[in-house]
């Protein structure tokens, strides 16, 4: 089997696990984490030094700070089918004293998890400070941020990207999901923020796009055109153009799937949609 197809299959599974986990406790967040199930499934599979013997301090081994906590289902789906911890586990997503918090935390000691990430617009101060430590200890490691678009219309977001240009942080990928869309609406409509490549450009930061952000050749292709731009004197910002709701089409082209869970009947549609490949919790 081609690494192609096998990415393929584990996205696949992990779109199942979304709508299970959310469908489960009528509670969650669906459409972001299927528009970045591709993103998390190559980032773990194939992009990333990590290992599952999961220590804080993550030392000489690359990281992940998921800013926009609330595509938490797709994050815990991807961490569990990586090793991190049984996938028997999802099933207690949102449920009274589970790891699976609806936003990660760190209380939980949820192997994999790092910082708590429902607040946005912090994430990618943690990254900064996570990559300047590696800097600090020698390490030759990346450190990978994930941030929405919405997310930008927080100022720490350009505080944190000023920041991190002016201190020459280039061991540092931070990628935007690029999907226009946020809980209120598109993101034109709620506060338009013009050219992103731009933005980042004139803060000093090197960008790259990937315009295919559902295509895990694309994204492996991308990813490693960031990676090859490392260590340069300048941190790399991926904008990745997704859909929300990507893989269940009742739940794409729209924001109405941001917060909202499926019923019995929708849920039986997208499992439909995304036949089971490596085997449901």
């Amino acid at each position: 089997m081609s690494t192609t197809q096998k990415l393929q299959d584990f996205t696949q599974q992990v779109r199942r696990d979304i709508v299970r986990m959310v469908h489960a406790v009528n509670s969650g967040h669906p459409g972001g984490s299927l528009g970045c199930a591709e993103f998390f499934t190559c980032l773990y599979q194939e992009i990333m030094d990590y290992s599952t013997d999961f220590k804080m301090d993550g030392k000489n081994e690359d990281l992940f700070f998921l800013s926009n906590g609330h595509i938490s289902p797709v994050y815990y789906s991807v961490l569990a089918r990586s090793g991190f911890f049984p996938v028997s586990e999802l099933a207690t997503f949102r449920k009274l004293d589970t790891r699976l918090q609806g936003h990660p935390t760190t209380h939980e000691h949820l192997p994999g998890i790092r910082i708590a990430s429902g607040s946005l617009g912090q994430g990618m101060s943690v990254a900064i400070g996570a990559a300047e430590a590696k800097k600090l200890n020698g390490e030759d490691k990346l450190v990978y941020s994930l941030h929405g678009d919405g997310e930008l219309q927080e100022g720490q977001i350009w505080e944190a990207a000023m920041y991190a240009a002016a201190k020459k942080v280039d061991n540092l990928i931070s990628t935007v999901d690029v999907n226009e869309k946020q809980i209120d609406g598109t993101t034109d409509d709620v506060l338009a923020m013009g050219s992103l490549k731009a933005k980042f450009e004139a803060f000093g930061w090197d960008v790259v796009t990937i315009k295919e952000g559902n295509n895990v050749e694309a994204i492996l292709a991308g990813m490693a055109e960031a990676k090859s731009r490392t260590g340069k004197g300048k941190p790399v910002c991926v904008l990745l153009y997704t859909e929300m709701g990507n893989g269940i089409d009742y739940m794409m082209h729209t924001h109405a799937w941001h917060g909202k869970a499926p019923n019995d009947e929708q849920l039986t549609l997208a499992l439909d949609q995304n036949p089971e490949t490596l085997g449901d919790y």
